[in-house]
């Protein structure tokens, strides 16, 4: 996927050989994740191993992930700073199942398996957050169109309601998208709304210390005046919750009706300058972000 991540250390008994600054920089990897710790180190034996000549090498399999060069991955494995399926490997030559394996460098997973496919989309307003819709009206599907025609199973992670724009993830890993979506994860989303009405901190104190909704009492994690004029504010409001249009029932409740909303946030995944009906890869830093938030 895309740039690799900075590395926060090495297991203090194996430190990596000087840097040969003569050698491309395609053959060194960083990685933001802490070592693997407390694992099993398995010298005779590689997990995942599919059986003397079934699989594939897990270095091979590492460089085609984009993790590291070959070299680079016989490396990390030589230093201890890969696991696959709860085991730290250190010798050469294991082999592994990219479909099922489950792999970590330095304690953060990668994904090894080419047919898992991950999106960030900005939804436009007045699409429907659905793969096909009976009324002929604009839809999610009709973006991925081409993708699933061609064979990608995508569904989107929980919803965004037609008028509301922002940030939405697609994929077709079902136990991730799951996960993302159940309360216990208590995954933070964040979303800015313009409003009617000037606010103040009355409205950041109700929305912080909690609304009743007729379904019962809703809070933000947090909240923020970004700016007010003319009648109108902008709000930033982070919380967990996936109630049914819960954002725009608690400003209402609190009396600044909703004019527009948009999600630009979903954990550490953000937005940023995508511009709505655009779609990108999540790149291997969000993913293992999002993966380590729902406990894969």
């Amino acid at each position: 996927m895309s740039t690799t991540a900075r590395r926060d250390g090495t297991p203090d008994d194996n430190q990596p050989p000087a840097v040969d600054r003569h050698k491309k920089a395609a053959d060194y990897y960083v990685s933001q994740a802490r070592p693997a710790r407390h694992q099993h180190v398995d010298r005779k034996r590689g997990t995942g191993n599919s059986g003397a000549g079934e699989g594939v090498r897990l270095q091979k399999v590492l460089a085609q992930a984009d993790v590291a060069s070959r070299r680079m991955a016989e490396r990390l494995i030589d230093e201890g700073r890969v696991e696959v399926d709860g085991k730290i490997i250190t010798r050469q030559g294991v082999r592994v199942d990219p479909n099922t394996a489950v792999i970590r460098v330095d304690g953060s997973r990668v994904v090894v398996n080419e047919d898992m496919q991950y999106f960030v989309l900005n939804k436009p307003r007045g699409v429907q957050c659905t793969m096909s819709d009976d009324q002929g009206r604009p839809c999610v599907g009709d973006i991925v169109g081409e993708r699933v025609s061609a064979g990608q199973r995508l569904f989107h992670v929980g919803r965004l309601d037609a008028a509301t724009e922002g940030l939405l993830l697609l994929t077709n890993d079902g136990e991730l998208a799951n996960r993302l979506m159940h309360p216990s994860y208590n995954v933070t989303k964040t979303y800015m709304a313009t409003v009617k009405g000037e606010a103040d901190n009355k409205l950041i104190r109700e929305l912080t210390d909690g609304i009743e909704l007729d379904d019962g009492p809703a809070k933000a994690d947090f909240a923020q005046i970004i700016d007010v004029w003319q009648g109108r504010s902008i709000i930033r409001v982070e919380l967990h919750e996936g109630r049914k249009h819960i954002v725009r029932r608690m400003l209402k409740t609190a009396g600044f009706p909703v004019e527009r909303l948009v999600r630009t946030k979903i954990h550490t995944v953000q937005l940023g300058e995508q511009t709505p009906g655009a779609l990108r890869a999540l790149n291997r830093a969000e993913l293992a972000s999002l993966y380590k938030a729902v406990g894969l």
